[in-house]
């Protein structure tokens, strides 16, 4: 029964949960988005639904549906999630300045320390 406690209470396991009904949340924004959009190009081509054009017999109303869906959903969680997050992650935890990485700058150090006690000159050079 502790097995069976651990598991329920690993931080992994919530985590999970909470991104799950976070995803569920958000996908009544994304579907509400979509149908907006797709309301909008129903007004502009006459229909908001392309499933009923079937040239040759083909249903490729459906397909077509499902490709502009699509690219609205790639639209709406990239302006929506996607780009905020990265504008937000910049803002509050920017990235390191570019340079050398002081585990190297260490083993820079360790090489150059260990050349001068065996009596050579340092080269300077980063060839580790």
């Amino acid at each position: 029964m502790s097995g069976f406690k651990n598991f329920l209470l690993r931080g992994n396991l919530v985590e999970l949960a909470v991104a799950l009904i976070m995803a569920l949340a958000f996908t009544a924004i994304v579907t509400a988005t979509v149908d907006l959009i797709m309301g909008l190009i129903g007004k502009i081509g006459g229909q908001p639904d392309f499933s009923g054009w079937t040239p040759g017999g083909l249903p490729f109303g459906a397909w077509v549906t499902a490709v502009i869906s699509f690219l609205i959903i790639a639209a709406v969680v990239y302006f929506m999630i996607v780009k905020p997050y990265t504008m937000a992650k910049e803002k509050y935890f920017p990235s390191p300045a570019p340079g050398t990485p002081e585990d190297v700058k260490l083993l820079q150090e360790i090489r150059d320390l260990l050349a001068t006690q065996q009596g050579r000159p340092t080269s300077g050079q980063s060839d580790i």
